[in-house]
């Protein structure tokens, strides 16, 4: 039986692959984050270990302690504690920090990564286990975007592109070919909100990843909670990129969009 290490952020996915893995007769150790992940977690791992941010020096003696190998990392940790967290990581944490050059979230990661890699720990890509949550193109909704929101969408395409490529975020809103919002660290859902307090009348959204996307350490997702925001800001259409994007509760997803006549194409 194969032992995995799930290092688990807030959020649902955590608990979704803790299912799926244990469905494939994988034995799943948790590791999560006091005030960050969701304490259901426990009932769902074969054992739980429990760390305050920024511990890693106790996380990899638990690594080495239970034998683990090779280990995941899921679900939320908003790049706001993220930027603000230098005060929080211990000794391990921050010399694997302090060996690149900025605080950005990839960067961390990767350090992150390289400290497991000397004792023999692997961060593996989580998505083989949610091959039915991710996508591909077409339109999932009853109404497919009009031909405005398809020009948009397209334009939306090729900036959020850009702005993933610089790791500033994932997501715009368009309107009319201009840019009406561009997420940075106040997330997808934040963006959207910034977006209906500036134009009326509709917009769209659109959710790319990143060029360079390393499945291992971030997969970008949408789930209910995203549409409504989207809903509630006025938004009409909502393109997400195919194979590369998670869609969590899908059914509901798509009957929240539907009944308010909200177009949700893959592209």
């Amino acid at each position: 039986m194969a032992k995995i290490g799930l290092v688990a952020g807030s959020g649902k996915l955590p608990i979704i692959f803790a299912e799926s893995a244990k469905g494939k007769g994988e034995t799943v150790i948790g590791f999560g984050i006091k005030g960050i992940t969701d304490e259901g977690l426990e009932a769902k791992v074969d054992k739980m270990h429990w760390l305050a941010w920024g511990d890693l020096k106790k996380a990899m003696a638990l690594l080495l302690l239970n034998r683990i190998g090779k280990i995941v990392l899921l679900g939320k940790i908003a790049k706001g504690e993220i930027l603000n967290a230098k005060d929080a990581l211990d000794e391990e944490a921050k010399a694997a920090v302090g060996k690149i050059g900025d605080r950005k979230d990839y960067a961390i990661f990767n350090g992150v990564a390289g400290a497991l890699k000397k004792i023999g720990v692997e961060v593996l890509d989580s998505t083989v286990y949610f091959k039915d949550l991710i996508p591909q193109k077409g339109v999932i909704t009853k109404r497919s975007p009009t031909k405005e929101e398809s020009e948009d969408i397209k334009y939306g395409e090729t900036i959020a592109r850009q702005i993933a490529g610089f790791d500033i975020g994932q997501t715009v809103a368009v309107k009319n070919r201009t840019a009406i919002a561009i997420e940075a660290i106040e997330g997808t859902d934040g963006a959207i909100a910034r977006a209906g307090g500036l134009v009326k009348g509709g917009f769209v959204v659109v959710k790319t990843a990143r060029p360079d996307q390393d499945m291992r350490f971030d997969v970008p997702l949408i789930g209910p909670d995203t549409i409504r925001s989207a809903i509630k800001a006025g938004a009409t259409a909502f393109a997400l990129e195919s194979g590369k994007t998670i869609l969590m509760d899908k059914e509901e997803l798509i009957k929240l969009a539907d009944y308010n006549n909200l177009s949700v194409v893959i592209i």
